[in-house]
């Protein structure tokens, strides 16, 4: 696997570039990294020119015409296409993103894509995600509760309760906070990150699960909580508009108030 973060004596090295086999005036370059396990060879950038008459108006839009038409080849993660699966979570113009929601008007000159920095790379715009979901697996997401509904049937929440998990349950764990956290690139084998503990604060307020005791011990350590620093990279570049550095402040809170 080739690390985003690039190691020592390595560089990135000007790819293929694909010239636009058309006479349209309305056209884009969309830069791209290129790395495969298959290779000896530095990661590399790769250039298309587009024909924007002829493509979707979102940079998912013009991957997928790429793979399709230019180079099939290119890989990257792709699914529901309207903002929910969080499969398409990339670096685009500087910024993590889901391709999906990132529109190519917004961005000025060259669209550049990357994968999600500081993670492993599998292939192309693909990083290993596996460290990240098994932190996740360990704050347990699920409701936890032994006491049966009381109609046995639904557990009820008055619309005060359910306001709580707002902000929270919209989570896609595409990981782009996560990756654009500097605590995490430097404590990521320790620190779950801004995405995992947003979803461990949404089931600590949720009125009907019965673990919030045991949930906030398993997260009373130096490194699992308290390496964030309040940087807020991740509020900054979540692409659902959500708010991971206020979810981690409240867990901290918490914290304090059993003490």
């Amino acid at each position: 696997m080739a690390d985003f973060a690039l190691p020592k004596n390595s560089k990135i090295v000007k790819g293929i570039d694909y010239p636009l086999e058309s006479d349209s005036k309305n056209t884009r370059k969309v830069n791209v990294y290129r790395w495969s396990p298959d290779d000896d060879e530095n990661p590399r950038i790769d250039s298309y020119t587009l024909d924007l008459d002829n493509c979707g108006p979102m940079v998912l839009d013009a991957l997928i015409k790429i793979k399709d038409e230019v180079d099939s080849s290119l890989t990257f993660r792709r699914s529901c296409r309207e903002g929910i699966c969080g499969s398409c979570s990339m670096n685009v113009d500087g910024t993590n993103t889901l391709a999906c929601l990132k529109s190519m008007d917004d961005i000025k000159g060259d669209i550049n894509i990357y994968p999600l920095p500081h993670m492993d790379v599998i292939k192309d715009l693909v990083p290993d995600l596996s460290k990240a979901y098994a932190q996740l697996t360990s704050i347990k997401p699920w409701l936890q509760s032994d006491t049966p509904a009381s109609d046995g049937k639904e557990r009820r929440q008055s619309p005060e309760e359910r306001e709580k998990i707002d902000g929270l349950w919209e989570c896609v764990l595409c990981f782009s906070c996560t990756t654009a956290c500097p605590s995490y690139w430097w404590n990521g084998d320790k620190y779950l990150g801004p995405a995992v503990l947003l979803q461990a604060y949404r089931w600590i307020v949720d009125s009907r699960d019965e673990n919030t005791g045991e949930r906030l011990d398993a997260l009373e350590d130096p490194f699992k909580l308290y390496r964030c620093h309040t940087i807020m990279n991740c509020t900054q570049t979540c692409p659902k508009g959500l708010n991971p550095a206020k979810a981690i402040g409240e867990i901290k809170k918490l914290q304090l108030e059993r003490q």
